[in-house]
């Protein structure tokens, strides 16, 4: 090493430790901190400040529930491997009004939704530490028959790259498969026909890619991932009303009904089954039990003396792996992902991790953990998300670690998050032409139109109409004329809020293809007959 490279590592190291050029005499020292250089945190939590925090949380989900209206919500938090707070407040369902056995406890069961895949990468943490499997363990290796476009990706791709949202594949991908009715094994197959981004060099969001890996980790232990999950993570850990089966969920008496915001009222419209991402999204549990994982969590993979999982195993998942969110300015920081968590650093200078969960169809969820202090925070809503758990979670670290809310952080995740909300389609918000080219015949367009990925697109005229039948579900939509060979039709599902419209627009003479707008992000919505 030159000595231009030992002084830079000299004043690389001096800036991690807080160290420099000694102090003048009249000025002590700073007192050395037990910690290595990079767990100092840039604040110091002064004692009471957790219980202060806690003694403000019912007013906090009173304002956030009073200025949303949305039906119920559930929180708990722990600290020092313990539970200390666990309330719910409001009700399960609004249909059946203030009834006392429709209130929100801490022992009322939510649907997780993405918080699930926290919960699924301790359950993989367990089998690593059990030699089982490793994070490094290609996915294929255990189910040979799953495939990506890329051959070097399907050979490679391993439980880790699956779980930090690092493969390659598109954002949300099979989602979507998923809503026409394909069952969990359909969804993974076609998994082969989407385009994929560089491998290992980008980063997109999705609940199938987490799925294949948790399929690939069930597979090694030989049972369906839904009783792994039960077998080393509920049970041990004593969670009784957690589950990764939606029909466990909706047969509990004490569940939350899924709500969407219709005008200026909350309703129960949807029940949303996500039995096919179950290990990205299928996992309900309630509050109480939550804490236990919680507890679990910042214990480092122990529980009341019960080791679930090692802190080897479960570090990787835990810490950053991935950069998901790049800082856009040279003062901001970047948002990172582990194996199913998301990693940040906070203003104060200390680790977090956490998750949400978001149903459109009428649930949102949130978790963050704040490991230095030994102490993590859930909120459960049966809403669909507007960023009410998030601003709470927020709002509680917020006056933990500086002693006041220091965002408007409502606001915030409404922004953040609100997107979610919005109907999708070019035509949104676009009226008719008012002298549209008339359409051809309607038999012209009537058939069978194939797509490998998607399955048959079945175009029929009934009633002086166009109807489309899509996927497993024969999903029927009625076409609507806007121009030409170009017809409309609403879609509502998971990934499609109310009010989105999607093209349906046919060639040839008689038509010999039709895209489908909906299904075409990725640019394979033409189907052909």
């Amino acid at each position: 090493m030159t000595k231009r490279a030992a002084t830079a590592a000299s004043l690389a190291l001096l800036a991690l430790t807080g160290c420099g050029p000694a102090r003048p005499v009249s000025s002590p020292p700073p007192a050395v901190s037990d910690a290595p250089p990079n767990e100092v945190s840039g604040l110091t939590i002064p004692a009471g400040r957790i219980d202060e925090a806690v003694a403000k949380v019912d007013g906090l989900v009173g304002d956030l529930m009073k200025g949303t209206g949305i039906p119920g919500m559930a929180v708990a938090i722990v600290h020092g491997g313990k539970t200390i707070y666990a309330k719910g407040f409001g009700v399960r369902d609004t249909s059946k009004g203030d009834a006392q056995d429709n209130k929100v406890d801490a022992d009322t069961v939510f649907q997780l939704a993405s918080v699930s895949k926290s919960v699924g990468a301790t359950v993989v943490a367990h089998q690593v530490a059990g030699n089982a499997v490793t994070w490094d363990m290609p996915a294929v290796s255990k189910l040979p028959w799953f495939a990506l476009s890329d051959p070097y990706v399907t050979s490679h791709v391993t439980i880790a790259d699956l779980y930090s949202h690092h493969s390659g594949l598109p954002d949300h991908a099979g989602d979507k498969l998923e809503a026409l009715g394909y069952d969990r094994r359909q969804v993974l197959e076609r998994l082969k026909y989407l385009p994929l981004a560089p491998f290992r060099n980008s980063y997109a969001y999705t609940n199938f890619g987490v799925t294949a890996a948790a399929e690939a980790v069930a597979a090694a232990a030989g049972k369906p991932w839904e009783d792994l999950s039960a077998d080393v993570l509920y049970r041990p850990l004593g969670m009784t009303a957690t589950s990764s089966r939606f029909a466990d969920f909706i047969a509990r008496p004490d569940h939350a009904v899924n709500h969407v915001k219709v005008g200026d009222k909350w309703e129960p419209r949807f029940q949303r089954d996500p039995d096919q991402q179950s290990p990205a999204g299928g996992v309900s549990s309630s509050v109480n039990d939550m804490a236990h994982w919680l507890i679990m969590l910042l214990g480092n993979g122990t529980y009341q003396g019960q080791r679930i999982a090692s802190p080897e195993a479960l570090l990787p998942a835990t810490t950053a792996q991935v950069i998901a969110s790049p800082a856009t300015t040279p003062k901001a920081r970047s948002g990172f992902y582990g194996y199913g968590f998301n990693v940040s650093v906070t203003s104060s200078g200390r680790t977090e991790y956490s998750h949400s969960g978001a149903f459109s169809l009428g649930a949102a969820t949130n978790f963050v953990a704040l490991p230095s202090e030994d102490l993590g925070i859930i909120a459960l809503t049966n809403a669909a998300p507007i960023g009410v758990p998030e601003t709470l979670t927020a709002e509680f670290m917020d006056l933990v670690q500086y002693g006041e809310v220091r965002e408007n952080w409502a606001e915030v995740y409404k922004q953040v998050i609100g997107w979610m909300n919005n109907p999708e389609g070019s035509l949104v918000g676009k009226q008719p032409p008012p002298n549209p080219a008339p359409a051809r015949p309607l038999r012209d367009y009537a058939g069978v139109y194939a797509s490998d990925c998607w399955g048959p697109a079945v175009v029929t005229e009934r009633d002086g109409a166009l109807q489309l039948s899509l996927g497993p579900k024969n999903q029927t939509f009625t076409l609507t004329h806007w121009d030409g060979d170009t017809f409309t039709f609403p879609v509502m599902d998971e990934n499609a809020p109310p009010g989105t419209i999607s093209k349906a627009t046919f060639s040839g003479s008689p038509a010999t293809t039709v895209n489908l707008e909906y299904f075409d992000s990725d640019k394979l919505g033409t189907f052909t007959r």
